[in-house]
């Protein structure tokens, strides 16, 4: 019996080490599936999360998982909606001149200002509408823009339309191309950080268009809208004068151009406080052209 002693002892120590060795494995995989910062055993698939990218990195540099703030810097683009792409309308070769003929537009008019905003002027437009419920276009010019920022943030809270004017109102056709783009761009850029949104509309000053302006402001996803009725308020004519042009002017799908700043525009306020009763009270609607 005593020559088997060291064999028994060795027999024992051997169980000892296997038991052992098991135990650690199970504490190993325990670990690694529900611990802080643990993964999975090798070849198991994990579900996509928070951090998961981080389980590529090499072995050993979070041995209890990455810091809880490191989760939070992460960004989690997977959550975030994507935002609609803008859509670009078909490059023209003529702007639009009035409303399209159907019922919808049967005795609707849309009244449109260029070239503000202007704080001495634009306020006083804006109230007259409200006081008739009325919406209207406003297309602006970057360089009044960026300095009248509540005013755009106005236009769009109570309802109106807010279009592209170039940023310093030139003639389009004596700029470069390059040029162009940045007069138009600079401006959509203004407008959508005031508001929000990028125009949809596009109106060259003095109404001089060329091929340029109909792509880079299609790319931009913007339509061409021009007028049907010149106000001839830029003239300063008189207030008389503005409202007889309007009135005479006034029809189903007509769109009126009127200013509420490059000037004195007093007068454009005093006749559009004159002529916009007399239109609802003929039974003309004011509108917005639709997109």
């Amino acid at each position: 019996m005593k020559n088997d002693e060291p064999t028994v002892g060795r027999r024992v120590l051997l169980r000892t080490a296997v038991f052992l060795g098991i135990a650690a494995a199970s504490a190993l995989v325990t670990a690694g599936e529900g611990g802080p910062g643990g993964g999975p055993a090798a070849g198991t698939p994990r579900a996509a999360g928070p951090g998961a990218a981080g389980a590529a990195g090499a072995p050993g540099l979070h041995p209890q998982g990455p810091p809880e703030k490191s989760y939070r810097l992460r960004p989690m683009t997977a959550e975030v909606p994507a935002r609609p792409a803008v859509a670009k309308p078909a490059v023209r070769t003529r702007p639009i001149l009035e409303l399209p003929d159907g019922a919808p537009t049967a005795g609707a008019m849309v009244l449109t200002f260029d070239d503000g905003p202007d704080p001495r002027y634009t306020p006083a437009v804006l109230d007259t509408l409200a006081r008739y419920g009325v919406r209207a276009m406003f297309f602006v010019c970057g360089e009044m823009a960026t300095e009248n920022r509540d005013l755009l943030r106005r236009m769009a809270a109570e309802g109106h339309v807010i279009g592209n004017h170039t940023w310093t109102h030139p003639l389009i056709p004596t700029l470069s191309r390059s040029a162009l783009e940045a007069e138009i761009g600079r401006t959509s850029e203004v407008v959508q950080r005031a508001v929000g949104e990028a125009p949809l509309w596009f109106r060259a000053p003095y109404g001089a268009w060329n091929r340029a302006a109909f792509e880079i402001g299609a790319g931009l996803g913007m339509e061409p809208l021009a007028w049907t009725v010149d106000s001839l308020d830029w003239k300063e004519p008189g207030s008389t004068a503005i409202v007889s042009r309007v009135l005479s002017g006034a029809g189903s799908g007509v769109i009126v151009l009127n200013h509420d700043a490059g000037g004195d525009r007093s007068q454009t306020v005093r006749a559009l406080e004159a002529y916009l009763p007399q239109l609802l009270g003929r039974g003309y609607r004011m509108t917005l052209p639709a997109r």
